[in-house]
């Protein structure tokens, strides 16, 4: 065997995960015939059997759910490859920044100009994201550089500390819990998070604004705007950094303090196979802009 082709690769994958060869066939753009005599080409280069096939659906076998899973491991990979390939060979390649709006803890401004001071800067590109894809986009190959909430997703990836800062509860100001100025968690009992949550159960990220993978949501969330809405009319709390609650003073909301509530953590994250010298240039502005801010400053003062 010669290696895997990456197009019956592909074909597979769709088919496993569409378990239906014809939803497959219409997720790829093709018809069936070829579709199911490639993933039966991939069966016999491999000699097992990766289906089971029905007249209603497909399931994997034992072996089809391991091609599954490094399969989509490989595809990422390939894509990946593919992505940072064409990026490099642009005449003038930029720095690409994964961003998600308002959780870069403030930094990201004085970074990107103590970075157009090293004699190794380039253009800088801000790659806008969704909550916690940050991480994910320098796995495929989107972006170069990434300010990430923690904990994240690290495979892969190599990163340094920038800075903690307190986490604030964020609750309706009608709440009578906003007459109190420091809480405790065991205080917010009976609330929840976004994606459903009780919110006084230790938090295994206190940061982390996504919904949880365990919990169903009571809402659904896609961004920032929807949480401090939720917030606002008494749906929910969230625990938020405090630089995103510096930038969302609303009358609506109060922000308050939470005693055993642990701080935010960010750091500043790249692929571990990255050897641009832009990238070396942009972590050492990013150490040298964070180690300023964590003297004190400007998060102490928004304390008082």
């Amino acid at each position: 065997m010669n290696g895997l082709d990456v197009r019956r690769l592909e074909y597979f994958v769709a088919v496993a995960e569409e378990q239906h060869f014809g939803r497959a066939a219409e997720r790829l753009h093709m018809t069936q015939p070829p579709l199911s005599r490639a993933v039966q080409q991939l069966e016999d280069e491999l000699g097992v059997t990766l289906l089971r096939r029905t007249t209603r659906r497909v399931e994997l076998t034992p072996a089809g759910e391991v091609l599954l899973r490094d399969a989509r491991i490989a595809l990422d990979a390939v894509a990946a490859a593919e992505r940072r390939t064409r990026h490099a060979g642009q005449p003038s390649p930029s720095l690409r920044i994964a961003l998600k709006a308002d959780l870069d803890a403030g930094l990201l401004q004085g970074i990107l100009a103590a970075f157009a001071e090293e004699p190794e800067a380039c253009e800088t590109e801000l790659v806008l994201v969704s909550i916690g894809e940050q991480a994910q986009t320098l796995r495929d190959g989107r972006a170069d550089a990434a300010i990430v909430p923690a904990p994240y997703d690290d495979r892969g990836l190599d990163a340094v500390p920038l800075l903690s800062e307190p986490t604030l509860v964020a609750m309706a100001a009608s709440d009578p819990l906003a007459a109190r100025d420091t809480l405790r968690l065991a205080d917010l009992a009976g609330h929840v998070l976004p994606g459903g949550r009780a919110a006084d159960q230790y938090p295994a990220n206190a940061g982390d604004l996504r919904p949880s993978a365990n919990t169903p949501a009571r809402h659904t969330v896609a961004d920032l705007t929807e949480i401090l809405r939720l917030v606002e009319i008494g749906a929910i709390v969230a625990f938020l950094p405090l630089s995103v609650t510096r930038r969302y003073p609303r009358p609506e909301i109060a922000y308050r303090a939470v005693a055993d509530l642990p701080e935010s953590e960010f750091v500043l994250a790249w692929p571990q196979q990255a050897t641009s010298r832009a990238v070396a240039a942009f972590v050492r502005a990013a150490e040298n802009v964070a180690a300023g801010v964590g003297a004190g400053g400007e998060f102490l003062d928004a304390r008082r």
